[in-house]
């Protein structure tokens, strides 16, 4: 099992930035590929960002290329999301995931999820 908690999440306006934390927890939990993603109030959860094990490869929805970096750091059994240049249309519960799915950006290659923490962007 692994435990997933999202922190750093909050209310700014459009232009600001953020850095989401996901502290993971369990066993190897640092084996697995982890992800990043959102869910808006009424919408379907999407993809934001993945990264591999030990951090080489890193993907990104198309909608936040350039502004979000995703990175981990093993040695402490955290992941991060950071969020600049955040527009209205980023505002979303954010969740971590861990996985050894084959498609980074699809939700079912996750076993674990955090529970999400909100991020709001006033315009």
């Amino acid at each position: 099992q692994v435990q997933l908690v999202e922190s750093g999440g909050g209310l700014v306006q459009a232009g600001d930035s953020l850095r989401l934390s996901c502290a993971a927890s369990g066993r190897t939990s640092s084996t697995y590929r982890m992800g990043w993603f959102r869910q808006a109030p009424g919408k379907e959860r999407e993809f934001v960002a993945a990264i591999s094990s030990i951090g080489i490869s890193t993907y990104y929805a198309d909608s936040v290329t350039g502004r979000f970096t995703i990175s981990r750091d093993n040695a402490k059994d955290t992941l991060f999301l950071q969020m600049n240049n955040l527009k209205p249309e980023d505002t979303a519960v954010y969740l971590c995931a861990a996985g050894a799915g084959i498609d980074p950006r699809s939700l079912v290659g996750y076993n674990y999820w955090g529970q999400g923490t909100q991020v709001t962007v006033s315009s």
